[in-house]
């Protein structure tokens, strides 16, 4: 049976996959990558009878080291935007280098992306790993996300949060996102690792059955809470003072600010989406997943 490690274990997405994986093939050989092996996180993984790696992004040698006697690799793509690209080009590199055979990519599901787009340059970094994964002569499965639904409530805060301003104030426009919640892309994970060969050389657009825009979110809010929920899509000037004068730290102003434009401009609006034959069951409406969290 061939081995599998997942990257990025102890984060939301890797754990799940992980898990999901373990509690669908008792049998199947699985390894996670950590960046500190004596962690609390690493130390009940190893508990759970899961083998531990240990290496990060930045340290080719210790990748190399950590693939070897790997087949298939789960690669969760970097958090740290700015040094991205030359961590997932150590990842492929390191993987090439230690005979993995099929490496499966959490890259992004997109409708269209200008070069002049605010995003551009976050997004561009998941296109290039694409092309460096095939130069690379790798067998590969390209699992393309949309946004996380855990981003709504990122960006509106907690109920007494909203309840305190009972606004959603976002410049998001019109825009339509196809979110996805995290589990269920970790779901989709393991099932495809669970029977990785018949999705070798395959890209998989993975987008949620509800499109919303955030008028629609207020709407759904209004109706979870009993409140009524507005919505204002400001200009960026005003959203970013605004931000800045209620004490919001400037990156992450800079994160809603970006991708509120590219929700704006339809860049999360996938026309396509093969979720609901991996998953086998379409995602959790939108409404549903607003409930858990602001009921």
């Amino acid at each position: 049976m061939k081995k599998v490690l997942i990257t990025g274990a102890t984060g939301g997405l890797g754990s799940a996959v992980a898990h999901y994986l373990k509690n669908k093939s008792l049998e199947q050989p699985i390894a996670v990558l950590v960046r500190d092996g004596k962690s609390e996180k690493a130390l009940k993984f190893k508990e759970e009878g899961f083998e531990i790696r240990v290496a990060d992004y930045n340290d080719p040698s210790a990748l190399t080291e950590a693939f070897t006697g790997i087949d298939i690799l789960y690669f969760v793509s970097g958090s740290d935007i700015a040094k991205r690209d030359v961590q997932h080009k150590n990842v492929v590199e390191a993987a090439k280098s230690a005979g993995i055979d099929h490496i499966l990519y959490t890259s992004v599901s997109l409708n269209h992306l200008s070069p002049e787009a605010p995003l551009y340059g976050a997004m561009k970094i998941h296109m290039d790993t694409e092309d460096w994964i095939k130069a690379a002569g790798l067998k590969y499965t390209f699992l393309r996300h949309n946004l996380y639904s855990e981003i709504i409530p990122m960006f509106l805060g907690p109920k007494e949060q909203l309840m305190a301003s009972k606004v959603v104030y976002l410049p998001t426009g019109e825009g339509k996102t196809a979110f996805v919640p995290r589990e269920e892309l970790a779901e989709i994970g393991a099932n495809v690792l669970a029977d990785a060969a018949i999705h070798e050389n395959k890209i998989y657009e993975l987008n949620g059955t509800d499109k919303v825009t955030f008028a629609q979110v207020a709407k759904y809010l209004s109706e979870i809470t009993g409140e009524k929920i507005s919505y204002i899509s400001p200009e960026v000037r005003e959203f970013e003072s605004t931000m800045k004068a209620n004490g919001v730290p400037a990156e992450y102003i800079g994160m809603m600010t970006i991708f509120g434009l590219g929700i704006a401009d339809g860049v999360f609006d996938a026309p396509n989406s093969d979720l609901k034959k991996l998953l086998g069951r379409s995602s959790l409406p939108m409404v549903k997943f607003l409930s858990q969290i602001y009921k």
